[in-house]
């Protein structure tokens, strides 16, 4: 039986949005990204509510710097697929919501400065949770729902 693959965001800052990774109803990760809007925008806004596919990329730029920087643990970038209009919207390592070009990143925990928000641990975080993604989309669980927790 698979594990649902969930992203409940919890919290908006002025310019970012703070959610949580969860696989199986299992907390695995803080993740960051740019403030919700009602219409996704390359490189400036998150990802729309809704259910997504996920794949292993294996072929973007991102695919070979990771390859390189993580030769042990790389199979390939964990990539969130059937975005309407968008592609190469990988989860990745990143601190503040200005290198997250529309992508999830990965932290162990959070601060706010300044209205918004950054994570902190992010190589961390993607170290453990890298392996947990690709072994969910290696046995077949290639679905990701994204959710905005009441309020937003």
């Amino acid at each position: 039986m698979s594990k649902q693959i969930e992203i409940r965001r919890v919290a908006q800052g002025k310019n970012s949005t703070l959610s949580h990774l969860y696989i199986g109803g299992t907390f695995c990760c803080y993740l960051l990204e740019d403030r919700i809007r009602k219409e996704k925008i390359q490189g400036i806004t998150c990802i729309p509510e809704g259910e997504y596919g996920l794949s292993l990329n294996h072929w973007s730029g991102m695919n070979a710097r990771y390859a390189k920087r993580f030769p042990k643990l790389h199979e390939g970038m964990v990539e969130i697929t059937e975005i309407p209009s968008f592609q190469l919207v990988f989860i990745h390592i990143g601190n503040y919501h200005t290198e997250t070009a529309g992508c999830p990143l990965t932290g162990s925990y959070w601060q706010r400065l300044d209205g918004d928000y950054q994570v902190m641990g992010s190589e961390a975080a993607y170290q453990y949770v890298y392996p947990l993604l690709v072994e969910e989309i290696q046995q077949g669980n290639t679905r990701l729902v994204v959710e905005n927790e009441v309020g937003f």
